[in-house]
């Protein structure tokens, strides 16, 4: 498997407006639990934290925007999640972005999360997750996601300058990069609860038992 490391910014708009979304998994997924080492070392693109910063656990997910997976359990079982264990202080989230190749609309929709003013970047999560089908289909996704954009508080002087941006283009692919090569991430949501794979299906008894678990080692 071959995956991008550069794109011509000149090209990346016109790009999105031709390419389908992507699909949502390169290979099955580790059945097994397994440690990984540098999770939160020298990443090329910073990490915003959702909860306490001081949480002794950290809840992280590798995810893609055009993923009908990841719009699951960003509806179904991370809202049960947050109100037990983010807004109580006892776990930290941490979003990762993670775009297939060639997927230039999941690449967009995490620019734009990343470029949202006054720390909206969760927030603009939501809202693209929300409206997942209106852009990461076929058709044209430029309109919806400029019209999201605006109601997180950019311009559509922002929103061109956002999607302009290489090297925040660069860091996000990067980052997925090293996922696939030093993380072994492979299909989303992959998650990690510290430093360690979370290898069973994710419901949100099976989270708050690992969530649970790790609270009290």
């Amino acid at each position: 498997m071959k995956l991008k490391t550069t794109i011509n910014r000149r090209d990346f708009i016109h790009s999105m407006l031709l390419t389908p979304a992507a699909g949502f998994a390169l290979a099955p997924t580790i059945s097994w639990a397994q440690t990984v080492q540098g999770l939160y070392q020298n990443m090329p693109l910073e990490d915003q934290t959702m909860g306490n910063q001081n949480a002794k656990v950290t809840l992280l997910e590798y995810a893609s925007m055009t993923c009908p997976h990841c719009k699951a359990f960003h509806e179904q079982i991370l809202p049960d999640i947050k109100k037990a264990y983010i807004d109580t202080g006892k776990v930290k989230y941490v979003l990762r972005p993670f775009p297939f190749d060639g997927d230039r609309r999941g690449e967009a929709a995490f620019m734009l999360a990343k470029c949202a003013p006054n720390d909206n970047y969760y927030a603009m999560l939501d809202a693209l997750f929300a409206s997942q089908q209106n852009w990461a289909g076929k058709g044209k996704p430029v309109p919806e996601l400029l019209r999201i954009s605006k109601l997180s508080g950019m311009t559509e002087t922002d929103f061109k300058a956002c999607l302009s941006d290489q090297e925040l283009l660069n860091r996000i692919i990067n980052g997925r990069n090293l996922a696939v090569q030093k993380f072994n991430v492979r299909a989303t949501p992959t998650i990690f609860i510290n430093d360690q794979r979370f290898s069973e299906p994710a419901t949100v008894e099976s989270l708050s038992a690992a969530l649970d678990g790790a609270l009290a080692g």
